[in-house]
């Protein structure tokens, strides 16, 4: 990563946000990296009761739009790769509702990544055509809703 973008990200708080707290930094995957980062903030929030985590992944959508925004308008790119708010709160939206255990964490994880880089329709086309913050925040919210289903259809079925 380019130095001046390094730090034009560690300069604001808005942009260490929308980064992920650095985990967008990574030189290699960050999308996955962000990804991997949103699992402890999943557990942590998977303890709370759903009141609290729908409306903690509410807040974090809107903020994710709003720092988005200023993020890419500062780095003068649409959706940097380093932006990785989005998928965090992609990931915490495919868990909602998803048993706690390890492995729902990592089909959650697989499936999320998976739609998320696949973008199907409807995600291609807000990928495409919807703009600011709101389209680097949709695109991951439909692919998240695709990793969702999956996941309620994959709990639905199995045994115990």
């Amino acid at each position: 990563m380019p130095k001046d973008i390094k730090n034009i990200v560690l300069g604001s708080p808005v942009h260490i946000f929308s980064f992920g707290f650095g985990a967008g930094l990574s030189p290699i995957a960050p999308g996955t990296v962000g990804t991997l980062f949103a699992i402890p903030v999943y557990l942590v929030l998977a303890s709370f009761n759903t009141v609290i985590y729908v409306s903690c992944l509410v807040v974090l959508f809107v903020a994710g739009c709003l720092a988005c925004k200023q993020t890419a308008d500062a780095l003068g790119v649409h959706d940097h790769p380093g932006i990785v708010i989005d998928e965090i709160a992609g990931y915490l939206t495919a868990m909602l509702f998803v048993p706690n255990a390890w492995y729902w964490v990592l089909a959650g994880f697989l499936l999320f990544r998976t739609f998320d880089i696949w973008k199907p329709w409807p995600v291609s086309l807000a990928d495409r055509h919807v703009t600011g913050g709101l389209g680097i925040m949709l695109d991951d919210l439909l692919a998240a809703l695709y990793s969702l289903l999956c996941l309620h259809f994959l709990v639905w079925i199995m045994p115990g």
